[in-house]
């Protein structure tokens, strides 16, 4: 089954690195499950409201310079937040960002505090 990124998820791609934004494209193409994009560049204030909260414990994420995505699964007209179908989304990142040679990393994969919903550009290949 194929999906369509909605247009509020194509709003939350604005200011959002192109290499990454492709990816995104693709994945949504290639996933078993359903996603919408939640959040991509954020302004430092929001950041900063986001550490308050505790949904977050960095001020220097990539979401402000526009290099990491959240997503949420969409099912049955619903977000879901269930960590089985988030393995299953980024397996469709993974296979998108491979094949487009762009080096990603899943917040899925971090040994510590994991995030399943973030996906960004590897530091590494993209400072």
């Amino acid at each position: 089954m194929s999906f369509r990124l909605s247009q509020r998820s194509r709003a939350a791609l604005q200011g959002v690195h192109p290499d990454l934004v492709v990816v995104v494209e693709a994945a949504i193409e290639l996933t078993p499950v359903d996603f919408m994009v939640s959040e991509g560049l954020r302004t430092a204030a929001r950041q900063a409201e986001l550490v308050r909260a505790g949904a977050s414990r960095t001020l220097n994420s990539r979401h402000l310079t526009g290099h990491a995505v959240d997503v949420a699964a969409w099912v049955d007209g619903q977000v879901r937040w269930d960590w089985p179908l988030y393995p299953r989304i980024a397996e469709a990142f993974k296979a998108a960002a491979k094949t487009r040679g762009v080096r990603l990393i899943w917040g899925g994969d971090w040994p510590r505090l994991r995030d399943g919903p973030h996906f960004e550009l590897d530091r590494r290949a993209y400072p």
